[in-house]
């Protein structure tokens, strides 16, 4: 199988990710440029990882012609970048999120309105916990989900994983929400672990999204990525069942209920001698998760990341959307009324988005 060749314009830290993915899986995808607007940057890149770098877009697009583009620059940057590429025609993959305000979005809406095939990189769905979630969600085993308290991922990422849990599309939500700070011990970050002890302050802000049937809480403190005392969570609930982090309980019956635990399934443990990496997940004799890329060394985020890369080949080719524009911005959406929420310490009514009537 021929493997999918696209660009990225950006070169950087979330860029590596798309870099490392294409050098464990070369069979599946294959970086033909990128944009690096700083010379002395992109020379590095090329030496890295034997990657042309052009200083812009016209440069990209004269030397290459990639099946998409990945846009993957800061936030401000990013509707200028998107827009300059719809104007050329070419199908983008978009960082999330594709805006940072709601003008931002509703003007990237009109392109679109007008033809635009602008997919979105949101991967958390398709982390693999979460992903086995889901399948168990969708399964129907906790019969209709109710409620689903996620402190896992920030911002429209958090919002993404409520949605999606919940079985929410584009309806409306009334938002509230708080903050506070607590002291921490400063742990990991980016660039690795810390040098020394020193406290830090930790934001927590917990809000409530009430869908009116449904209630979505969304829980977060930007040291869960990388700390080593802070840990993750998800709590989702049904009228059959429920799933509290690895921990799933649901009715066969009335009078049968079943429990069990999602247990990971690790390549290259106690002597396995297949290689380091993840093949899924299990529940009971199940499987309930498989990895799409056996073999392959990636963190559970660049499996997610690469399963988003192969549905965009798919999706150029005429396949189905891997995550639409109108979806990463609903969870923009919702991300921007929590922060409004925290910033009057008003109850927001989320306004209806132009792309809900086009559900």
């Amino acid at each position: 199988m021929k493997p999918i060749e696209f660009a990225i314009v950006g070169g950087g830290w979330r860029a590596e990710f798309f870099l490392r993915i294409a050098r464990a899986l070369p069979d599946r995808f294959k970086i033909i440029g990128m944009t690096v607007r700083d010379a002395t940057k992109g020379k590095a890149l090329e030496a890295a990882w034997n990657v042309a770098t052009f200083r812009d877009v016209d440069g990209l697009l004269g030397a290459t012609k990639p099946a998409f583009v990945i846009v993957s620059v800061p936030q401000p940057v990013a509707p200028g970048i998107i827009t300059e590429l719809a104007a050329r025609n070419v199908p983008i993959l978009t960082e999330t999120p594709p805006a940072p305000d709601r003008e931002g979005l509703l003007d990237l809406w009109k392109l679109v309105e007008g033809g635009a095939r602008i997919q979105v990189a949101e991967q958390y769905i398709r982390q693999p916990l979460h992903a086995a979630r889901l399948a168990l969600v969708n399964s129907g085993k906790l019969g209709r989900p109710s409620f689903a308290h996620v402190s896992s991922a920030h911002g429209y990422h958090g919002t993404s994983l409520i949605r999606h849990f919940l079985g929410i599309g584009f309806e409306a939500a009334t938002v509230t929400a708080r903050a506070f700070e607590s002291d921490i011990v400063a742990g990991p970050g980016r660039n690795g672990p810390p040098a020394s002890e020193t406290i830090g302050k930790s934001r927590q802000v917990i809000a409530q999204l009430d869908f009116g049937d449904r209630l979505g809480i969304y829980d977060f403190t930007g040291e869960q990525y990388f700390s080593w005392i802070r840990s993750l969570g998800v709590l989702i609930r049904g009228d059959r069942g429920e799933i509290r982090n690895y921990d799933v309980r649901y009715l066969e019956a009335f009078d049968r209920p079943v429990h069990f635990r999602l247990e990971r399934q690790n390549a290259g443990e106690d002597g396995n001698l297949e290689g380091l990496w993840t093949k899924g997940y299990v529940g009971g004799a199940e499987w309930i998760y498989r990895n799409p890329f056996p073999y392959a060394s990636l963190s559970d985020d660049e499996v997610a990341i690469a399963t988003v890369l192969a549905g965009m080949g798919a999706y150029v080719e005429g396949g189905p959307d891997i995550y639409s524009f109108a979806e990463a911005a609903q969870d923009q959406w919702l991300s921007l009324a929590i922060d409004e929420a925290l910033a009057t310490g008003n109850t927001v009514h989320e306004p209806d988005a132009p792309w809900a009537s086009k559900r």
